[in-house]
């Protein structure tokens, strides 16, 4: 998140999201005057996050062969949740500019020129022909390890690939008006490369893009609070954001997403994750996050220390906005 800023043993078994059917109503803004449905299986949602922070993964800095080993896992995901390739055996190979992430050192020095990196694409299309796209987001790197410390990345941002991955299967049961590109970005700790690699070459044409959703750092927060930035610089996006709080535990919170000098925000966050790229682009965008934690970047970021209702209940809430945007937007 804010990005600019053993080898493994054995059959990866991927064992599939069970989600309940059934899509709420819409409506105005307050509380759910129900129990929001639960939808996202939780069990599921942390066997993905303890996989991709396990120390077989290295903390799956761009690059390396820890990262390589998160990104077959994730093609292998998708390809056993049915999706279809949205490039070639579903990845987009791109070359990373050498970079130490968020400007550490390690052992091992800067990527050289020649160092890889890969998005991992997929793509479910839409009931209506003709209908945009959207593009539901999450990146799977880390920062590796550093100075012989391995920081395994689980809020940030194996949590926001396994909710990516939840939507994946539901969407790919019950398609959208819209269709989807599902894309696990890399070396977003390098500077949003994976993002801008797509945005350079996109799968399908940029302005046949409706809106880029952005999951990163997505299972963390001690006052039960995520923010979905993005609705400053597009209000159109504000009711479908209403609607989806009606039927959230959640506080849904607004900000991080305008010039310091017109709000109260300590960041901007528009140019933070990989959704920035897309702005830049004229693409909407909807970002989804939590406020820094004191794990955030920091060897502690480990699976045990996520909050299971919280992360629960935000993968259903995601859900439910993609479900709601599609319905909500022509």
């Amino acid at each position: 998140m804010k990005g600019i800023a053993p080898v493994v043993v054995g059959l990866l078994i991927w064992s599939g999201f069970q989600i309940t059917a059934g899509h709420a109503a819409a409506g105005a803004q307050e509380r759910p005057a129900a129990p929001a449905v639960e939808r996202v299986d939780r069990g599921e949602l942390m066997r993905v996050v303890r996989m991709l922070s396990q120390p077989s993964f290295q903390g799956r800095r761009a690059g390396t062969e820890g990262n390589r080993l998160a990104r077959q896992f994730v093609r292998d995901a998708f390809e056993r949740i049915g999706l279809m390739p949205a490039t070639p055996d579903f990845f987009q190979p791109f070359a990373i500019v050498p970079s130490a992430p968020n400007g550490r050192s390690d052992e091992a020095g800067s990527r050289s020129a020649a160092a890889q990196g890969a998005n991992v694409l997929a793509m479910q299309s839409g009931r209506r022909q003709g209908a945009r796209w959207f593009v539901v987001s999450a990146h799977f790197d880390h920062m590796g390890i550093v100075n012989g410390v391995s920081y395994p990345g689980a809020d940030d941002n194996a949590s926001g690939v396994a909710a990516m991955l939840a939507v994946a299967s539901y969407v790919h049961t019950h398609p959208l008006a819209h269709g989807i590109i599902f894309a696990a970005f890399d070396a977003e700790e390098a500077g949003l490369q994976g993002a801008k690699a797509f945005v350079r070459t996109p799968p399908v044409p940029l302005e046949t893009i409706a809106l880029e959703i952005n999951f990163d750092m997505v299972s963390r927060n001690d006052r039960n609070e995520i923010y979905a930035a993005g609705t400053y610089h597009n209000p159109s996006l504000e009711p479908i954001v209403i609607d989806v709080q009606r039927r959230t535990p959640l506080t849904i919170r607004r900000g991080h997403d305008r010039p310091k000098a017109r709000s109260s925000d300590a960041e901007d966050w528009t140019l933070q994750s990989d959704h920035g790229p897309f702005h830049q682009a004229g693409v909407p965008f909807v970002y989804f996050g939590v406020e820094d934690h004191p794990d955030y970047h920091k060897p502690t970021d480990t699976a045990d220390r996520i909050n299971q209702t919280f992360f629960g209940n935000v993968a259903d809430m995601l859900l439910d906005f993609v479900l709601t945007a599609d319905t909500m937007l022509p």
